[in-house]
């Protein structure tokens, strides 16, 4: 067989598999992504039913690119650049009086800040009820 046709089709074999393997979803274990991604802005309370396992598993998450996030837990609920090389991924837990009917309260709403660094790849995973 003739080599240089081997090498491009070698190359080309290689680069779709590299795509594919970027975009798969997560791991999530014991995590409801059903119930996840129905609970938009936290306004139902179905995300803070997981919210043990997901202390447990969020370092599991350092590393994923930003595609990946989005197929596993579905787009944000909000995305904040910080500068050029940094962003960050919010998903609520309680409710976001901002965006949810019915919902007042005094105090920032407990979230899941995934930081994105400049290759859009997770840095840091964390629970919190303040704003980076």
């Amino acid at each position: 067989m003739n080599t240089r046709l081997l090498s491009p089709i070698v190359f080309a074999l290689i680069f779709s598999l590299s795509l594919a393997s970027c975009s798969q979803k997560l791991d999530t274990e014991g995590l409801n992504i059903e119930n996840w991604k129905a609970d938009r802005y936290g306004c139902k309370g179905l995300r803070m039913q997981d919210m043990q396992e997901l202390e447990r598993i969020k370092n599991n998450f350092l590393g994923a690119s930003n595609q990946a996030l989005i197929k596993t837990f579905g787009r944000p609920d909000r995305v904040e650049l910080v500068d050029k090389s940094q962003s960050f991924f919010f998903y609520f837990l309680e409710p976001s009086p901002e965006n949810c009917e019915g919902v007042e309260s005094e105090k920032e709403p407990l979230k899941v800040l995934f930081r994105m660094n400049a290759i859009s790849k997770v840095s840091e995973v964390t629970i919190t009820d303040l704003n980076p």
